[in-house]
């Protein structure tokens, strides 16, 4: 156990049992899969999720070498998104901030010098909204939040201060959206590359809610489905992080193939135009939630996963790497 511990690092148990069950279930040699993982490790840069997501006990070697695989997704990054501009997507009042114009709904960030309005007047026209971390990741500890719970706005302002804690208005989604699942704001994952000075929209992928949560993130227990980024359809099965596969929502019963998600014109035309407000970060992966009144920004990451895009895909998109490094060195 020493030496898996030296090899795979502090997550070497949890990765151990979860080879322990893949080994029984199909029927394979558990230290050989532990010996293959060592050796995807050196030879793909694979991490010990990489490994798991991937299935790469089931992929050949030319399956392995199109996956992005987190050694060679923090070696992209560095090239096409330096980190001495990351703020202005890391800290989300930030981003906020600068991309007012396609986030479309309110805020206020205690502490920041803009702090973006003042938080007695947001309570009293927001009866419920979003509390969520500055700098978070993941979708974790965000929740919604109702107005009547804050009995003394100064003290709460205080709490968002030292907890580094800010809130946003609530996002009321578009009734289709809704449709597949009324219990998360569902949003689509749409990362675009401007490498080449002219932003396209390189993988789209749909993240919905399971119904136990508030959040659709993929990490925090929603579903992902590919989208077709040309006309916004969907193809094929959504999967979750346990790589179940659901051809129809579990709660709605609603199909996954062939739903349309509305205002796609939009979504395509907000997100080419967004990636040239900050041209020094040339991969983005941008968050965007449909309204009734259009396609708004959640968020926006400047080093967006592969993990969501290749495991909705079925398959590695080290092509998308390719085609940017290939446009960079153009571009050069």
């Amino acid at each position: 156990m020493g030496i898996l511990k030296y090899a795979f690092g502090a997550g070497y148990r949890r990765f151990y049992d979860n080879i322990s069950g893949i080994a029984e279930s199909e029927k394979k040699n558990r230290f050989l899969l532990l010996a293959d993982a060592a050796f995807c490790t050196l030879r793909y840069g694979s991490g010990l999720t990489d490994y798991l997501n991937y299935e790469f006990w089931k992929r050949s070697a030319r399956e392995r070498r199109q996956y992005v695989t987190i050694r060679t997704q923090d070696g992209f990054y560095k090239k096409v998104s330096p980190p001495e501009y990351k703020t202005t997507f890391t800290v989300k009042p930030n981003f906020l901030r600068v991309f007012r114009d396609y986030v479309k709904r309110g805020y206020v960030a205690p502490g920041f010098p803009d702090e973006g309005g003042d938080l007695t007047e947001f309570l009293r026209n927001n009866s419920v909204f979003m509390q969520k971390p500055v700098d978070g990741l993941g979708g974790h500890d965000v929740k919604k939040v109702s107005a009547a719970d804050i009995s003394s706005p100064e003290e709460y302002y205080a709490y968002l201060k030292e907890n580094r804690l800010f809130v946003e208005q609530y996002i009321t989604q578009h009734e289709k959206m809704a449709s597949l699942c009324d219990k998360s704001v569902n949003t689509i994952r749409v990362m675009t590359s401007s490498v080449t000075g002219v932003p396209e929209i390189v993988c789209a992928v749909l993240r919905v809610g399971n119904g136990s949560c508030e959040i659709d993130n993929f990490h925090g227990g929603g579903m992902a489905a590919v989208v077709d980024v040309m006309t916004g359809t969907v193809s094929g099965s959504a999967v979750d992080k346990a790589l179940n596969r659901f051809d129809r929502h579990p709660l709605s019963g609603i199909a996954f193939d062939g739903f349309e998600i509305p205002c796609w014109d939009d979504v395509r035309r907000i997100v080419c135009e967004a990636a040239l407000v900050e041209p020094r970060i040339m991969m983005i992966g941008w968050d965007v939630a449909i309204t009734p009144e259009g396609p708004v920004f959640i968020e926006g990451n400047r080093r967006p996963g592969f993990d969501v895009v290749q495991v909705a895909y079925g398959r590695g998109r080290m092509d998308i790497v390719k085609k940017a490094l290939d446009g960079l060195k153009k571009r050069k």
